[in-house]
């Protein structure tokens, strides 16, 4: 059962940290196995952008310099949930790390860059447990 309630959305999110590295990249027709690959594609009006492995977007000739780590909230949110977003950003934004939020039919997922993961999930658990405190 979707959560809705704020407090309970954060003090149960259970941040984890995912296997691998992931780019974010752009391409105006992309291949069905670099479709096959992606974790997201997102249709905008300059091109169609995909979260890929890195290695998939490399070997594709995409820019791999910007490196992502993903981090998958564990807590079933509602789609119509107001303020774990919220509450994350200003958390990883409060301790000066970059996120890119890619929010799910079950899960939202928090794309950080690849030096900071571990610290992000230590934001985040602090978060939690700040969340879970009466």
């Amino acid at each position: 059962m979707p959560v809705t309630d704020t407090q309970a959305m954060i003090s149960g999110m259970t941040p984890v940290l995912q296997p691998g590295t992931w780019v974010f990249c752009t391409m105006a027709a992309p291949k069905p196995v670099e479709m096959s690959y992606a974790f997201a594609t997102i249709r905008e009006a300059e091109g169609i952008t995909l979260i890929l492995p890195r290695d998939v977007a490399q070997a594709a000739g995409q820019d791999v310099s910007v490196v992502m780590a993903l981090i998958t909230l564990e807590v079933f949110s509602d789609l119509e949930g107001v303020g774990l977003t919220a509450a994350v950003a200003t958390a990883l934004a409060d301790a000066g790390i970059s996120c890119n939020v890619v929010a799910a039919y079950h899960h939202d997922h928090i794309f950080v860059g690849e030096q900071d993961a571990d610290r992000a999930v230590s934001v985040l658990k602090d978060l939690q447990k700040a969340a879970s405190k009466p």
